[in-house]
């Protein structure tokens, strides 16, 4: 008879046990800062005032949240060591691609720590997710459940589970959120935390096990994808030199309309596009961390490649949502504890 291994946050201080986090943001960088211990970069895609919110309660070690953001952005990077983390949209509108998969309302998403972060997510996207430590859902599975969860989810990076068990899993979710960030007191009952952890330890395990309805996608990603991901990483190598489609074509061996259906399909913009915005954002984060005494507009502009500055000043307003000159003097919107 196996017995429970000790769980190192039940000797910690009760009142380090818990946090909750509400935020508001007016940038994709602020956005990406909010999830704790994540090495992330969110790039905005497409045009307009960025506006995100989110919110998370964290105790041993559990970090469930909920995001929402109304810009389509391209996030990348790495989640955090020891997590096993599990997302679900809560509204999907557009195509998205996560880890070269295309995702659908009913896709739950998963990753585990060190995996590379490779999204797109569309515009008006709204996720809720629990990240769990590895160790403590391994054992949980293996205790109660007699299952290996680690090697059920081995190369699978989106779950198409039955609709049942995704709503099941969306709402419940959604129902500790909101009942926690009413009474975030309750979280300073270690027994209310063992319980809640529980609860979650077992929504998780019912939302990706076996239905007759469901498969998990095991699959490589799409060709499409693969053009896109190795198109990035040239584009990032070079981001700063005025890098053409003939480039990409020449560069990847393959045909201007395949890059070209290649980026509509994943990213939902053209090559050309997608390089304008890596820059623009780029720019963005030189701006709002430059001195204004010792550097322009002009020469961060043209350190990103951009030689017509009213061009740049006209793409950088229609995407940002102000001039790069407020930006420079600080004027962009900090995030905002609610």
């Amino acid at each position: 008879m196996s017995t429970e291994a000790p769980n190192p946050f039940d000797n910690l201080d009760e009142s380090a046990l818990y946090s909750l986090v509400r935020r508001e943001t007016r940038d994709a960088d602020e956005q990406a800062a909010c999830l704790r211990d994540w090495d992330q970069v969110y790039e905005q895609l497409t045009p307009g005032q960025f506006e995100g919110r989110f919110m998370e309660i964290w105790f041993r070690g559990i970090q469930l949240f909920r995001e929402v953001t109304n810009r389509s952005v391209y996030e990348a990077g790495l989640m955090r060591e020891g997590e096993r983390v599990l997302g679900v949209p809560v509204m999907l509108q557009g195509k998205g691609y996560f880890c070269g998969r295309p995702i659908a309302p009913d896709s739950i998403m998963t990753m585990r720590g060190g995996d590379e972060l490779d999204f797109r997510a569309p515009e008006h996207f709204d996720i809720v997710a629990v990240a769990v430590p590895e160790s403590v859902l391994t054992q949980y599975a293996r205790d109660i459940e007699q299952r290996d969860i680690e090697g059920e989810l081995k190369s699978v990076s989106v779950v198409r589970a039955g609709k049942a068990q995704v709503d099941e899993f969306r709402a419940f979710l959604l129902t500790v959120l909101e009942s926690v960030s009413r009474t975030p007191s309750m979280l300073k009952f270690s027994a209310m935390q063992k319980g809640l952890e529980h609860a979650l330890l077992s929504s998780v395990m019912k939302a990706v096990g076996p239905s007759e309805d469901a498969g998990r996608i095991a699959s490589p990603p799409t060709v499409r994808h693969t053009i896109v991901s190795r198109a990035q990483e040239y584009m990032r190598q070079h981001v700063e030199e005025p890098l053409t489609v003939e480039d990409l074509c020449r560069s990847l061996k393959v045909s201007r309309r395949t890059l070209q259906y290649s980026f509509q399909e994943v990213l939902q913009l053209n090559p050309v596009s997608y390089l304008r915005a890596m820059r623009l954002n780029g720019a963005r984060r030189m701006l709002k961390s430059a001195d204004p005494g010792r550097e322009s507009v002009q020469d961060i502009a043209a350190r990103w490649g951009f030689w017509h500055l009213s061009h740049f000043a006209t793409d950088y307003r229609r995407m940002f949502g102000e001039l790069p000159s407020e930006t420079l003097r600080g004027a962009a919107h900090p995030a905002r504890g609610v």
